[in-house]
């Protein structure tokens, strides 16, 4: 998932059977507007981010890195929180009996996140009302 730090709106997610650097790409490709409009693009010390594939496509939009400091969880907190609520939102009440089916789903979950699910830090309203990026 790729989450918006403003509003707190999923703006890419692709899913797969392992976390690559491909799975990364996808996800980064799959955001709504033009990549030239993203300066910022903030990830952990996960394995699937230090690659020439992330590298060469973040270059490419000029989108400067901002890596988080080993051992300090703030930097990731939104994010943290975000995949702790679509676990026990989401994964924790389905079954799933394929990687489509999985999409799918998770797909309707991103929409609901985005446009009905309210956020206390956004004074009670979803991510989609305070869209800054268009």
């Amino acid at each position: 998932m790729i989450i918006d730090l403003f509003n707190r709106e999923i703006i890419g997610v692709f899913l797969g059977w392992h976390k690559t650097a491909e799975l990364v790409k996808q996800a980064i490709q799959s955001v709504p507007y033009a990549l030239t409009k993203v300066k910022l693009f903030h990830y952990d010390r996960g394995k699937e981010f230090d690659n020439q594939l992330i590298d060469e496509m973040l270059e490419a939009f000029d989108i400067t890195r901002s890596l988080s400091q080993a051992g300090c969880p703030y930097d990731n907190a939104v994010a943290e929180s975000t995949y702790r609520s679509f676990k026990i939102e989401f994964i924790n009440q389905e079954t799933f009996q394929s990687l489509e089916e999985l999409t799918l789903k998770t797909k309707d979950y991103v929409h609901w996140w985005n446009h009905h699910r309210l956020h206390s830090i956004l004074n009670y309203q979803a991510p989609i009302t305070k869209r800054v990026i268009a």
